[in-house]
């Protein structure tokens, strides 16, 4: 290794040392342990300033870096795997500078008349796989490895439905022995549910899809692995010539029978290549699956081998990465909020840190016995995760960084809000504060009445509702219809005009829908789609609370368990007592007013997808229930059809489009609402 005396200081020469060590034990973990200390995004930071100060100063570059090899020699659980061809790793950008700036590259390489389209494909956050068919059988699956040598893991590969034991006789070209390869992965739906059953079994959760995929694959005992749903992409083919393009290439895998990605797209130029990743950034939350970026690659074929590759990388493909939604920072306190129902939800107050393209300061950590499994203590580093506009939520400690002494979490026995007792029920996962009274308790009661999807009361959001608690304005949702100007345009923040203003909001609410006020009234397990169904079905407050529990059940939608609460609901004197203040008080009860729709939709499912110009999403649903129709959230065998605007979600067109489902556009969706017949 070069000293100081060599030119390089000493100081980097140390660096360089300790980011080797790190990466090849972050290595470890993730290609043999199938977990990770730390985030994607960190472990990039490391990579790419290991491969700066290699570039910086060149003679510290040695063969076994991790900047010029890939994955991890295989385990010796499983028999060894050499790959006909190395699979490799892919060099990344992160930005539309980045990506031209990639292209030039290549064009240096090229004649000044050698130019071809591109080919964007998600890059899918699995385990990756190479398979091997001799005369259209399958007849070895193995694991990447350190891209020359991977782990045998053939039985495990034969019980993935995905992959066919046998190629489609249809598929012409294929020679007697052919490599593909692809991604293993465990779409989304499928990870939440294996760690229910982990969480469960009292098991420690996993701490994504990415690794609860590779576990799943990586396991001795096919069985395990034939237990979980995993699904599969391909992308690459290896051993067949004549194969002009990518995707021809592609065009041979789907005709074979393996499946490839319905996102995959040819795209002309390196500008519509950003817009293809900035687009499929907006929708990765759709896709059902987990991706982490867009992989983008030559179209032409013929430009591969005039390309080539670096030690670990083809030339001709890159990776843009999206913007990372995991980072780690500190744990400062673990608190506990209280909710309408008494609920109490412990949560993290973390050190500031940008995910995702926000600034996060808290986090959710669900209930005492998600708290226990991840074993987070105060103090503690931790991964914390934000997926879009999802809630963001610690997925667990880095234990290598805990300090010695962190005690582990207890419960608190007594509400944070009014000091009263927590209770868990027996069965329940949730702890509860038990007295109604809870000024907490209060707060989000209120703070419910008036959101948006309930008497949406602009201007009492949960800083007023609070100091109005405080000031003994507000005990329930009620008093909201008792304020009066005076008395709050002497109150902190409040003028007279502003004053006004929230007093005009309120009296404006009492016209809601009758649906508005059902959801308003935070009866457990009734949100707006129920809420809308009983107010068709009964039309009147009053008949809705005399029905019986047989009645209610009977309401499509509705079932046993949600008639039961209705019950409880409207049988607590407390409640009725409310209700009867709020009449008092002028809120409509009654579904009659205003012109009933013509129920042109009754018996149909319309999914709504994409921005519509004259519809919010809201409002779109809402003409369609008005209608007599349903508007869920997901495309079934049941749909009627799928409405689709700017930037749909394209697993719900692809489910479509295999189902059958028509799919029309805003313009047909109006007259669909009008006639209820499909042109």
């Amino acid at each position: 290794m070069s000293t100081e005396s060599d030119g390089v200081p000493a100081a980097v020469v140390a660096r360089v040392a300790e980011l080797r060590v790190l990466i090849k034990g972050y290595d470890e973990q993730y290609y043999l342990e199938d977990a990770s200390d730390i985030p994607d995004a960190e472990y990039d930071a490391l990579k790419d300033e290991l491969l700066t100060l290699e570039e910086q100063y060149p003679e510290l570059v040695e063969a076994g870096s991790p900047t010029q090899t890939v994955g991890v020699a295989p385990s010796s659980l499983f028999a060894a795997v050499a790959h006909r061809t190395p699979m490799m790793s892919l060099d990344k950008v992160t930005t539309l500078e980045e990506i031209l700036a990639w292209g030039a590259r290549l064009q240096r390489l090229l004649a000044p008349e050698d130019g071809s389209p591109f080919v964007c494909e998600p890059k899918i956050d699995g385990l990756s796989i190479s398979l091997t068919y001799e005369h259209g059988r399958l007849t070895r699956g193995a694991t990447r490895g350190d891209g020359r040598i991977g782990e045998d893991v053939t039985p495990n590969v034969r019980t993935v439905a995905a992959i066919p034991g046998e190629l489609a006789l249809g598929a012409s070209g294929i020679p007697g022995v052919v490599e593909v390869r692809g991604e293993v992965y465990l779409p989304v739906s499928a990870f939440e549910e294996l760690n229910r059953r982990q969480a469960t079994a009292g098991l420690r959760s996993f701490a994504n899809p990415r690794n609860a995929a590779a576990g799943s694959l990586r396991q001795k005992d096919p069985s395990i692995t034939a237990g979980r749903p995993l699904e599969a992409f391909f992308y690459q083919v290896d051993g067949v010539s004549g194969l002009a393009t990518q995707s021809s290439s592609l065009d041979l895998l789907h005709r074979a029978g393996l499946p490839v990605n319905p996102e995959t797209s040819v795209v002309p130029d390196l500008v519509a290549v950003f817009a293809y990743c900035r687009d499929l950034e907006s929708r990765r939350h759709e896709l059902g699956y987990e991706i982490d970026g867009v992989v983008v690659k030559v179209e032409d074929r013929a430009l591969h081998s005039r390309l080539g590759a670096t030690s670990h990388a083809p030339r001709w493909a890159v990776a843009y990465k999206f913007p990372p939604e995991e980072q780690s920072t500190r744990l400062e306190d673990i608190l506990v909020s209280i909710g309408r129902t008494g609920r109490a939800t412990p949560f993290a107050k973390l050190r500031p840190v940008r995910i995702a393209g926000s600034v996060v300061g808290l986090a959710s950590l669900h209930n005492e016995d998600q708290v226990r499994l991840k074993d987070v203590r105060p103090g503690d580093t931790v991964v914390v995760r934000k997926a879009g506009d999802v809630i963001p939520e610690v997925v667990g400690p880095v234990l290598s960084a805990r300090p010695a002494g962190a005690e582990p979490w207890r419960f608190p026995k007594s509400c944070p809000s009014c000091a009263g007792p927590l209770v868990r029920l027996d069965g329940e996962s949730d702890t509860y504060c038990v007295n109604s009274n809870c000024p907490e308790q209060r707060v989000q009661r209120i703070v419910h009445f008036a959101s948006r999807s309930a008497m949406d009361i602009e201007g009492l959001g949960e800083q007023r509702v609070a100091q109005f608690v405080a000031a003994g304005l507000l005990s329930d949702a009620a008093d909201c219809y008792r304020l009066q100007v005076l008395e709050l345009a002497g109150l902190e923040g409040f003028g007279e005009l502003s004053a006004t203003n929230l007093v005009a909001a309120v009296g404006d609410s009492r016209d809601r829908p009758l649906g508005n006020l059902l959801t308003a009234l935070g009866i457990r397990h009734v949100g707006g789609t129920v809420a809308a169904a009983l107010a068709s079905t009964f039309g009147d407050l009053d008949r809705l609370m005399a029905a019986s529990e047989e009645e209610l059940a009977s309401v499509e939608g509705v079932g046993s368990v949600i008639a039961a609460s209705l019950v409880r609901y409207f049988g607590s004197d407390a409640n009725r007592a409310m209700i009867e203040r709020l009449r008092a008080n002028g809120v409509r009860f009654s579904a009659g007013e205003g012109p009933k729709l013509p129920q042109t939709l009754v018996g149909k499912s319309v999914v709504v997808t994409g921005t519509l110009s004259g519809f919010s999403r809201e409002q779109a649903e809402a003409a369609i229930i008005g209608r007599g129709g349903k508007s869920p959230g997901s495309v079934s065998a049941k749909t009627t059809a799928v409405v689709t605007g700017d930037n749909p979600g394209g697993a719900k067109l692809t489910k479509a489009e295999t189902l059958g489902v028509p799919v029309i556009d805003e313009q047909e969706f109006v007259k669909f609402l009008e006639t209820g017949e499909l042109s």
